[in-house]
């Protein structure tokens, strides 16, 4: 009976076997790794804004467990104060693992939202995929490079007014699944993410500007049908920007999006829908 399942599916206690024997390879693998992990916190910030984002904390909306989202607000606090003011030298890789470290009830965790086999459910430490999207954000907006990303639906809510490309969609797990980018430019950059108000703020620094800027688009975006789910599926560019002649130096995919609704079909913009 378990011949066509993988390990991790036979039952939870393989699962959480399989999740420990992934959690054990990555800390060897970085063990053994020759890349220096950025672990600089400064107070002092530094002088250049190269990209800023900020957005709401707390999501409402039908189907949606408020104390949950109350809680994710705990989490991301708690994760943000060991990443804030985190300065990356040239050559240094920013690990969100390695700063904020494992998400433990007796660090003050709480239940939050995680996807655990593509669905929706209360886990330890949920809601800290929200803290590494924007993290995503800031460096996507920079000439810095990004070494492991990993992506998760970003139709777990309907949009909030008007869409915004890249709202979330990123995914971590300690540790195994990280977010990490590298700082192969010539200066330090700095990333300051904080709560206030309800809010989500984050900011990328540098010692001065760079000469490139850049912005995120979407194309095709729409919802379809496939059996009895539902996908938001839309191509996402990069646009990188000569700032001195605004020419459009470089256009480039960065997701090929088809991410299954999580959300109330009946919440799904009729008039976004098109038929396949």
């Amino acid at each position: 009976m378990f011949l066509n399942k993988n390990f991790c599916d036979i039952n939870p206690l393989c699962y959480t076997i399989s999740t420990k024997k992934e959690v054990c390879k990555r800390h060897l693998k970085d063990l053994l790794s020759k890349e220096k992990f950025a672990k600089n916190v400064s107070k002092e910030k530094l002088s250049n804004i190269v990209s800023s984002h900020n957005s709401n904390i707390i999501k409402r909306g039908k189907g949606i467990d408020i104390k949950l989202q109350e809680n994710k607000e705990v989490n991301i606090k708690l994760a943000s104060s060991k990443i804030n003011g985190i300065v990356i030298e040239p050559g240094e890789v920013f690990s969100f693992w390695k700063l904020v470290g494992e998400a433990t009830p007796k660090k003050g965790y709480k239940d939050g939202r995680v996807i655990v086999k593509n669905k929706l459910e209360p886990g330890t430490g949920g809601g800290l995929c929200n803290l590494g999207n924007t993290i995503n954000l800031l460096v996507l907006h920079s000439p810095l490079d990004i070494i492991e990303e990993h992506k998760h639906s970003d139709a777990l809510a309907p949009d909030s007014r008007n869409r915004v490309p890249l709202s979330s969609g990123t995914s971590v797990s300690y540790n195994y699944i990280d977010y990490r980018f590298k700082n192969n430019t010539e200066q330090k950059v700095q990333v300051l993410v904080w709560c206030e108000d309800g809010k989500l703020f984050g900011e990328l620094r540098s010692e001065k500007e760079f000469p490139c800027k850049y912005e995120i688009i979407e194309e095709g975006h729409h919802f379809q049908k496939e059996g009895d789910k539902y996908y938001r599926v839309s191509k996402i560019y990069r646009n990188v920007i000569n700032k001195s002649t605004g020419e459009i130096l470089d256009k480039e995919l960065i997701w090929d999006n088809h991410s299954e609704v999580m959300f109330d079909y009946d919440l799904i913009p009729k008039e976004q829908i098109e038929n396949i």
